[in-house]
C-alpha cells in the first residue's frame, strides 16, 4: 500500500480528495493536516510515502512543509497540489525537492495516478502547469543564464528532440506519438536527459528547454553514426 498524508487547511478539499485516493486499492490516506508544520510533523510520524500539499495555507504552508519534509524525512515524496494563480512558488517547492505538480481541478485518474507516479521516483507535472510556466518565461527577454545549458552538448540527438518537446509542456504520450515511438521508450529518453541535465524533474528541463531556445521544430543536424551520438557545438549543433 501507498501510505498518503493530505494536507490542505480546507476540510471539504481534503475529503473529496481523500474520498478520490479511496478508490485505489493500492493508496491508503493514513494522516491529514491543516497546515505545512502540522504535515511535516505527521509525514514523520506516520511514516508517509507521499505527502499531497496544498501550497497556500495560512500560517505555515505548503513550501514550509516540503522543506521541513525533505530535511527529516527525504524519501518522502512531495507532491504539490495547486492552480495557475500560484506558479510564481514552483521554484521554490522545486529547490526543496516536490516531485509533483498537480492542479485541485485534476481528474481522479490523474491525482491518483500522480501518486503512483512519483511512488515508483518518476515525477509528475500537470501539462497545463508546465505549459504555463513556459509561456511565462518566454514572455521574459532575460538572457539564459543556467549553467546546465552547456550539458545540452552532451544529449544525443533523439534526446535533444525529446528536450524541446518536452520545454513545451508535452506528455510523454503526446511526444511518442509525434516521434512515431513508445510512451516507455520516450519515458527512458525523460529519465536519462534529467540524469545528464542534472535536471531534479521535467519541469527544470522544461525552463532549461526555454533557456536555450530549443524548440521542436528546430530538430538538431544528423550527426555521423546516427541520432543518439551526442550532437556537436555549444548546443549540440541545432541551428
Amino acid at each position: 500500500m501507498i501510505r498518503v498524508l493530505l494536507a490542505d487547511d480546507q476540510d471539504l478539499v481534503r475529503a473529496g480528495i481523500r474520498l478520490v485516493l479511496g478508490h485505489a486499492e493500492d493508496i491508503e490516506v493514513v494522516a491529514e493536516a491543516a497546515s505545512g508544520h502540522e504535515a511535516a510533523a505527521l509525514a514523520v510520524k506516520h511514516r508517509v510515502d507521499v505527502a499531497m500539499l496544498d501550497i497556500q495555507m495560512p500560517g505555515s504552508d505548503g513550501l514550509d512543509a516540503a522543506e521541513l519534509i525533505a530535511a527529516r524525512a527525504p524519501s518522502v515524496r512531495v507532491v504539490m497540489l495547486t492552480t495557475f494563480g500560484e506558479d510564481e512558488y514552483v521554484a521554490r517547492a522545486l529547490r526543496a525537492g516536490a516531485m509533483g505538480f498537480m492542479l485541485k481541478d485534476s481528474t481522479p485518474q490523474e491525482l491518483i495516478q500522480a501518486v503512483r507516479t512519483v511512488t515508483g521516483g518518476t515525477p509528475m507535472v500537470s501539462p497545463r502547469i508546465t505549459r504555463h510556466l513556459i509561456e511565462r518565461y518566454l514572455e521574459s527577454d532575460e538572457e539564459p543564464a543556467d549553467p546546465r545549458i552547456d550539458r545540452i552538448a552532451a544529449l544525443t540527438g533523439r534526446e535533444r528532440e525529446v528536450l524541446a518537446m518536452v520545454g513545451t509542456g508535452a506528455s510523454n504520450a503526446e511526444i511518442g506519438r509525434r516521434l512515431h515511438l513508445g510512451e516507455g521508450t520516450i519515458k527512458a529518453y525523460v529519465s536519462r536527459m534529467l540524469t545528464k541535465l542534472s535536471c531534479a524533474n521535467r519541469v527544470q528541463a522544461a525552463l532549461l528547454a526555454r533557456d536555450a531556445r530549443l524548440r521542436p521544430d528546430r530538430r538538431p543536424s544528423p550527426v555521423a553514426g546516427g541520432r543518439d551520438r551526442p550532437a556537436s557545438g555549444p548546443l549540440g549543433g541545432a541551428g
